[in-house]
């Protein structure tokens, strides 16, 4: 976007000459419509502030040329720096910096929790209960918050609470299916390996 886009109109031109009040009216409306044409439709944000900061200069310094003259002049480039800077103050409020500050943030964790939502949330609760973390200090949602923080996861209350109940549903004597095919596979994974290791005497 070229920077000076908006005081290449007739505006500029007619408060730097002798131009008749009429003209001046209608290359200012012509000067805010294009403002706002350019706010409506920024494809470029940070664009658009450069165009309104070289603008509010330039508008500034035949303010000062022509601040002493009572005419048409004068009042339509109060308005049109009164505009200016009322577009300038509302766009840096939306418009990111163009370089974001560095944060001491840890980075984001690269595992994943491939299984099912209520599997994770029936290991948290089972670790709830035993207290092996900070000696049952943390709530079920902080600890939920953390799994799903460590492990890419939105975990909200109310997936801890449908889950659980879920789990209380359950028909079978053991209701705790993941807990129990956990245990079953490293069972499984130690028998293999004692077999390996008997194998190899």
């Amino acid at each position: 976007m070229d920077y000076r886009i908006l005081t290449g109109g007739n505006f500029f031109r007619c408060v730097s000459q002798n131009t008749d009040d009429a003209d001046i009216r209608s290359a200012y409306d012509d000067f805010s419509q294009a403002i706002f044409d350019s706010y409506v439709h920024a494809d470029n944000p940070h664009g658009l502030l450069f165009s309104l900061i070289y603008a509010e200069a330039e508008l500034q310094s035949l303010h000062d040329t022509f601040s002493d003259n009572a005419d048409s002049k004068s009042v339509y480039l109060k308005k049109a720096l009164s505009l200016v800077r009322r577009m300038l103050e509302n766009l840096k409020s939306q418009v990111p910096p163009l370089s974001t500050p560095q944060t001491d943030s840890p980075p984001t964790s690269s595992f994943r929790w491939t299984g099912s939502l209520v599997e994770l949330i029936e290991v948290i609760y089972a670790l709830d209960e035993l207290g092996c973390i900070n000696d049952v200090q943390n709530k079920i949602k902080e600890l939920a918050a953390f799994f799903g923080s460590q492990l890419g996861l939105e975990i909200k209350d109310r997936h801890c609470y449908d889950a659980y109940l879920d789990m209380k549903r359950r028909k079978n004597e053991s209701r705790t299916y993941f807990l129990d095919k956990m245990r079953e596979r490293l069972n499984l994974r130690m028998q293999r390996d004692d077999a390996k290791e008997n194998a190899r005497r």
